[in-house]
């Protein structure tokens, strides 16, 4: 075993250990993918744009190569990355289920689920499937690819695990009832929808977590930190809110901020730790009161299936809910 700036652990892992990280043509999304590719797990990148997953593809095999010649023993001995790319587009959850199916029918396992494509900060749109676009994009349709993934996890052998990437939250009012915005444009108030979303991923990790104990895999949130990426670059944030956000945590580099994620994807210690909050690979609580009220949780749990229930069968919603335990290792 070994380490790289105190870091995460860089283990040996074979191809046979498949690893689907959404988002990973740029960012931490990138850092996960390549980091885990170059200990040797197989990595799907599932993006949107196919051109820029295979230049983040060649990019990632070019840093390979560099990092090869430092000599480190722990990198995989093979002359290139496992890498692969699968289109999904989460602002459409028929594309999200097309990706699951294809991976299903390919028959092979899945071990580690990286959630960590999003979008903040956006004006209000609507997708072709009547929802808010940060709300699908960054909760809904990960929910549903969690849903539609998890029993294919639950085959492939012990200790499989779903990171959700989360990040800053503050308390704001929620109607949980009413999670996809329905009211005029001009009111929309992106940051606080923004917010709302990473505040559903932390309730859906408590709440999930108690319904898949049984099973073999286990779900975690990750605080990332503020990272220096282009996430914030295309939308027109107010300054002030910046500045507040540098006052609470400092800037850190994609690879720093993936570090903690990795670190939760490979580490044997981590085995078997269940609906935990993350931040730097130590165990937090859970930052907003909401999302620790078992009462607010099932309610947004119910809201959550009832409105992505076309997309997931009778069978996967009972899954998800942790009522079919018949887990083959």
């Amino acid at each position: 075993m070994g380490n790289n700036e105190s870091s995460f652990p860089i283990l040996s892992m074979t191809r046979e250990r498949i690893i689907i990280v959404t988002g990973a043509n740029r960012g931490i999304g990138y850092e996960i993918a390549k980091w885990c590719a170059m200990m040797g797990a197989t990595v799907i990148l599932a993006c949107r744009s196919e051109s820029r997953a295979r230049a983040a593809i060649e990019n990632m095999n070019t840093e390979f190569q560099n990092e090869k010649r430092k000599e480190n023993c722990y990198l995989t001995q093979s002359s290139s990355l496992a890498l692969e790319f699968m289109y999904v587009d989460l602002s459409s959850f028929e594309s999200v289920v097309s990706f699951c199916e294809a991976f299903k029918t390919s028959g092979r396992r899945l071990h580690v689920l990286f959630c960590n494509a999003g979008v903040g900060y956006l004006p209000y749109q609507k997708t072709d499937n009547g929802m808010e676009m940060m709300l699908q994009v960054n909760y809904l349709s990960h929910f549903v690819m969690i849903g539609k993934l998890l029993r294919v996890m639950k085959q492939s052998g012990p200790d499989c695990r779903i990171l959700l990437m989360s990040g800053f939250t503050k308390n704001v009012a929620i109607d949980l009832k009413n999670i996809n915005y329905s009211g005029s444009p001009r009111k929309f108030n992106s940051i606080l929808y923004y917010i709302r979303t990473k505040l559903y991923q932390q309730m859906q990790t408590e709440a999930m977590s108690h319904r898949i104990a049984r099973y073999n895999v286990t779900i975690n949130c990750i605080k990332l930190g503020i990272t220096n990426t282009d996430f914030y670059s295309h939308y027109e944030v107010p300054c002030c809110f910046c500045e507040f956000r540098c006052l609470l945590e400092s800037t850190r580099t994609p690879f720093q901020s993936s570090k903690c994620p990795i670190d939760l994807a490979v580490n044997p210690q981590h085995s078997g730790v269940n609906g935990r909050f993350w931040f730097d690979s130590k165990i937090v609580k859970f930052p907003k009161y909401v999302a620790r009220i078992e009462q607010n949780r099932e309610i947004l749990w119910e809201t959550t299936v009832d409105l992505v229930r076309p997309y997931l069968t009778d069978e996967e919603i009972l899954e998800i809910n942790g009522e079919i335990c018949d887990t083959h290792l």
